[in-house]
Parts: C-alpha cells; sequence; structure tokens
C-alpha cells in the first residue's frame, strides 16, 4: 500500500465574500432504511436522503463526504432519536450551527376490500424532517394519501349521477409523542369521500361507488374534517393540512390549505 500524501484542502480555505450559506450538503440520495411498522413491527423501504447543514461566510465550501459518513454511521434504522443522532453527528464533524435532515420514502400498507376482502398493497409517500439547532430538534411527519372525494355541488344539482374525482392530501404534523403513520393516514382517509384500494372485485367497486355518492365533500370540507380531527388530537400540537383534487370535469384542480400555528 503506497503511503497517503496530503492534499489540498481547498474547501477549509478562506472565502472573501463574506455570505453566509443557510443549507448546503447533499440531496436524492438513495438509501435502505427501516421504519417502525404498527402491524409488522418492521418495514423496509429506500429513502430518498438529503442532509444539509449551514456554512459560515469565512469557509470556501463543505466536505461533502462527511455526509455520506455520517449516513453511514448511523443507518440504517431510522426513527425520531436516530434522526438526532444523525444531526449532531453532522454538526461535529462538519463544524456547523444547524443541521436538516429529510428522508422521503414509499410507505406499503395491506388493505381489505370492503366486501370481498381482498388483500392488496397501497403505497404512500411518507417524509421525515428534522432540523437541529442549538440542541433542540424540530421534527416534522408528514404523509401523502390519495383519496377519492364526491362532489356536493353536482350531487345537489343533478337528476342522476355527480362527478367525482382522485384527490391527494398532504398531512404534515408536529407532536409530543411518537406517533404511528399508519394512524396519520387512516385519519385522513376517514375524512374523505372514500379511501382508495389497490384491488377490488365487482361488489367491492360497487361498496366504494356508494360510499363516496353517499359522502360528498368539497376540498374544503376535506381539510375542514381532517383539521378538526387533528384539533381534537391533544398529541398533536402543529398541523398543515392541503388537499388537491384533480378535477374531473374540469380543465383545472381545486386546492385547499389549513395550518395550525
Amino acid at each position: 500500500m503506497q503511503p497517503l500524501v496530503e492534499l489540498k484542502d481547498t474547501q477549509s480555505e478562506i472565502d472573501h465574500r463574506k455570505i453566509a450559506i443557510d443549507r448546503v450538503g447533499v440531496k436524492g440520495l438513495r438509501y435502505p432504511i427501516t421504519v417502525l411498522d404498527k402491524a409488522h413491527q418492521k418495514q423496509n423501504t429506500i429513502a430518498t436522503v438529503g442532509l444539509t447543514v449551514d456554512l459560515p461566510h469565512h469557509y470556501k465550501g463543505t466536505h461533502m463526504s462527511r455526509f455520506i459518513e455520517a449516513l453511514n454511521e448511523y443507518g440504517p434504522v431510522f426513527h425520531i432519536e436516530k434522526i438526532q443522532k444523525l444531526a449532531s453527528g453532522l454538526l461535529e464533524r462538519l463544524d456547523a450551527q444547524q443541521a436538516h435532515v429529510d428522508f422521503e420514502f414509499p410507505f406499503f400498507l395491506e388493505k381489505k376490500a370492503p366486501v370481498t376482502g381482498a388483500v392488496g398493497l397501497m403505497d404512500y409517500t411518507v417524509r421525515f424532517s428534522a432540523g437541529l439547532q442549538k440542541g433542540e430538534l424540530d421534527f416534522v411527519l408528514t404523509v401523502v394519501v390519495p383519496v377519492t372525494t364526491l362532489c356536493p355541488c353536482s350531487k345537489a344539482i343533478s337528476e342522476s349521477g355527480a362527478h367525482n374525482q382522485r384527490g391527494q392530501v398532504t398531512y404534515a404534523v408536529r407532536f409530543k409523542r411518537p406517533i404511528w403513520i399508519e394512524d396519520l393516514i387512516r385519519l385522513v382517509e376517514s375524512c374523505a369521500s372514500s379511501e382508495l384500494y389497490s384491488l377490488l372485485k365487482r361488489p367491492d367497486e360497487k361498496a366504494v361507488t356508494e360510499r363516496a355518492y353517499n359522502n360528498p365533500v368539497f376540498v374544503e370540507d376535506l381539510v375542514r374534517n381532517i383539521a378538526a380531527r387533528s384539533n381534537a388530537e391533544e398529541n398533536i400540537t402543529w398541523y398543515r393540512v392541503e388537499a388537491e383534487n384533480f378535477e374531473s370535469i374540469h380543465n383545472h384542480n381545486a386546492y385547499a390549505l389549513v395550518e395550525k400555528g
């Protein structure tokens, strides 16, 4: 093995523009992780990771390899406590004052069709976002949930039928105690005209269609329903709920947002 040669450390050179950078690091890194699963204890998935820190004005650049070293040290099983350790490791390795850690990954649930009980897998997008500064961790859990909504106005004015569409809810929360991803997903689904399934037989399709028809909600109703349920949850300290309906008879989408705090 050849002896190591000391190489120039360009990143640590002085930058004379005196402009600090709020966030610098790596994004779009795919990494295997294991998350907690209410039904099966653990679930293996692949996250898209972003790791950033602040950069003081006097440093020319950051050391990108140190982000990957920190991830490898604290991976691959992640929960809130492990994310805080990862963020602390970034601060120490990169001589920074604040660190941000973001994981976005698909999360799968087994769902039974409402009549036949046929089992299929539904996938949802989940995000873990954490910021660490002065020893304080700010953690936000986000779920992206597809739903069905049926238009109350269309039902009210039509002699038969009513237009419905698939929508998407992005629900972000802060909380006092650990909260299950599945519980947030179920909360959102219960507030829509109907939840979605990956596998439906004809009796199931009939049941889902009739359920949506009997439970019409505007996009405004959807975010208000979720907000009301969130307000009743003592464990949830902050939330942002966004709903977007991919309209079936318009060439635009319907959108609404409610944020607490």
